[in-house]
């Protein structure tokens, strides 16, 4: 079946199986490799991506069911060669180690800082409670999203000043 996917902003279209896992034609149609495949089962996180607006765990979701729907990977954060806060936040905070979880973290950090800009540490520990990191303790994780919060809030200020 042809399946249409608006992938970051840009529509794509490929012949796939019924079956077709939305993380595969991601990754292997169109050969974006930064939303990660780790489980098939949503106990991960790692293939975390927004669809219509709202995160799901891609390895869960067929690739049929998203045609004609928009799709945001963890390459859509990046707008006009400026980084999203959250991956800044990740960088500075050293919210990373093997990086695997990575991309599941940030698009769950961002819809996050959507919905409540300023998120309590619970709320925090909340919000990636679906995302399993095997390298960290979450600590650092934790503080690169509300360095990303704070970061946004100090722009908005300058903003408004």
């Amino acid at each position: 079946m042809e399946v249409t996917i608006n992938l970051n902003g840009t529509p794509e279209t490929h012949d796939v199986e019924p079956r077709l896992l939305l993380v595969h034609f991601i990754r292997e149609k169109a050969g974006l490799r930064g939303t990660h495949w780790g489980c098939d089962t949503s106990n991960c996180g790692t293939c975390v991506v927004w669809l219509d607006g709202k995160p799901v765990k891609s390895c869960t979701v067929l690739a049929a069911m998203a045609d004609g729907r928009e799709v945001r990977t963890v390459e859509g954060l990046e707008q006009g060669g400026q980084l999203d806060p959250v991956q800044q936040g990740f960088m500075e905070c050293h919210g990373l180690q093997c990086g695997f979880c990575t991309p599941g973290m940030l698009m769950t950090a961002r819809a996050l800082l959507d919905r409540n800009p300023d998120p309590s540490e619970p709320e925090i520990r909340e919000a990636i409670s679906g995302q399993l990191c095997r390298c960290t303790g979450y600590e650092n994780i934790v503080r690169s999203v509300r360095w990303a919060a704070e970061k946004e809030a100090t722009e908005a200020e300058e903003v408004t000043a």
